[in-house]
């Protein structure tokens, strides 16, 4: 047999993990100088399962939104699946024969990420059920558990001010809305007009709008752009462009400078809106309510596994916060206290290894793991049958995932692979994916990559990632 033919066998015959550490196409991104930190493997049956690929596994390096399958394995071991987070009104009075609440009106807010005004509109009704129709104190949010929480990232720090983006949320467990106020954008019926701009959430005109947008004919097209500012009046929604006469009604959402003081304008016009009138106007607080104050209206939350799919599939930042928050230990704890819940619980994982969380969401560019650690943690869920279908439920496949980026591949790596992928672009290139896949014959395994860029590096598309992820796990899958 020819030199070259026989070493083209031998090459062929070699183990996968050995054809560039099992990851020869995504180990290309090196050239380009991106910093990689890869692993794959096979789940054995109470030992460490064979190695597929590997790329300096133990690197230490930025996993972006990678982070919140921390938040969701630690919420999960701490609270249970069926968890739901309590918000609360409660007073120390009790309304009078003719319904009367001679005292104030206590929001306590109870840490739930996913409160809606649909909540609160529950909480006004439970409250007339409960026989008030009028306070004659304060609206007091209570935001004792958590918040105001101080800034540590240059987004929500800037978003303290003024704000273009719905994903910077700052935190308080008295949030309603993730954070955010909502507009409803409508064209006017006439050309020219300004456009019909209201509140998604109420009859009141919450925030103060400054109305820039213009109606233009039909299949004129629509261009908005909106910004949250605030001065000392509160929070303004300023929209400006245009909008079609036959368009259909857009909504924006730009989170608030304080969402406690967000909550109780919510639910002061709400309250007027039922026809309970509260003489003393609103506050927050950072004081819980007197040990003596009861419960007039309650609602709960989901329950932490629906908020968990939520949370990750959408990469929601001000949900994964928030949970980091509740998983503090501590009166009106700090992010940083938030992470140091989650770095003690990755601790406490078999074979993690060190780690550096800062947040929950992963907005924090100085969280560090290594893809052995997050493998880790994969495998340590993996073997606990009360948690772990919450947990990989709250992970998309990318044949029918809610984020259409991730809709690549062969067929194999579209319907045998569950992920979450984490990006940041500030202050340098990070495209970050881990998961569970499933091998041919039925075989779990667990991977995970992470791709950190430097000042120097270009940008990093992430079709260039999956197209050279999917090929290499499709590879694995197939042989196995």
């Amino acid at each position: 047999m020819p030199y070259r033919l026989l070493s083209l066998c031998l090459l062929l015959m070699m183990p996968l993990a050995a054809l560039g550490e099992g990851f020869p196409r995504l180990s290309t991104l090196a050239d380009d100088g991106f910093v990689i930190g890869a692993e794959a493997r096979l789940l054995g049956n109470g030992e460490p399962g064979e190695t597929l690929g590997s790329i300096a596994p133990r690197e230490s390096l930025s996993p972006a939104s990678v982070t919140k399958v921390y938040l969701a394995a630690a919420a999960l071991d701490r609270f249970g699946p069926q968890h739901r987070f309590a918000t609360r009104l409660v007073s120390t009075a009790e309304p009078d024969a003719q319904g009367v609440l001679h005292g104030d009106l206590v929001l306590e807010g109870g840490g739930d990420p996913a409160l809606t005004t649909e909540d609160l509109w529950r909480l006004v009704q439970r409250l007339h059920q409960a026989g008030v129709s009028e306070v004659s104190g304060r609206l007091v949010v209570s935001q004792w558990r958590f918040g105001p929480v101080t800034c540590i990232t240059t987004d929500r720090c800037e978003g303290e001010r003024r704000v273009d983006n719905a994903y910077s949320a700052l935190l308080s467990s008295a949030a309603v809305n993730y954070g955010n106020w909502c507009v409803t954008i409508a064209p006017a019926r006439t050309p020219g007009e300004p456009a019909d701009v209201t509140s998604c959430d109420s009859q009141a005109r919450l925030p103060r709008i400054d109305n820039r947008v213009k109606t233009r004919p039909d299949d004129s097209g629509t261009e908005l752009t909106a910004e949250r500012l605030t001065d000392d009046d509160g929070d303004v929604m300023r929209v400006s462009g245009q909008i079609s006469t036959n368009a259909r009604p857009r909504e924006v959402y730009r989170t608030s400078a304080d969402p406690a003081e967000q909550s109780a304008d919510i639910l002061m016009a709400m309250l007027d809106q039922a026809g309970i009138a509260v003489q003393g106007g609103h506050a927050t607080s950072t004081a819980p309510p007197p040990a003596s104050a009861q419960r007039l209206a309650a609602v709960d939350s989901e329950p932490l596994q629906e908020l968990l799919l939520r949370t990750l599939n959408y990469s929601n930042n001000f949900m994964a916060d928030t949970l980091a928050l509740d998983l503090a230990e501590g009166p009106r704890p700090s992010l940083s206290q938030a992470g140091d819940a989650l770095e003690a619980f990755a601790g406490a994982i078999p074979g993690h290894g060190s780690a550096t969380l800062a947040s929950g969401s992963g907005l924090t560019p100085e969280n560090r793991t290594s893809a052995a650690g997050v493998n880790a943690l994969l495998e340590h869920m993996f073997r606990r049958p009360s948690l772990f279908p919450s947990f990989v439920a709250a992970l998309q496949s990318p044949g029918n995932g809610v984020m259409r980026f991730i809709r690549r591949g062969s067929d194999t790596f579209q319907h045998h692979v569950m992920l979450k992928t984490g990006t940041l672009n500030q202050p340098v290139t990070v495209r970050a994916v881990t998961g569970y896949f499933r091998t041919l014959s039925g075989r779990w395994g667990v991977f995970t990559v992470l791709v950190n860029g430097t000042a120097a590096t270009p940008y990093l598309s992430w079709s260039t990632v999956l197209d050279h992820l999917s090929q290499d796990l499709d590879a694995m899958i197939q042989a196995h």
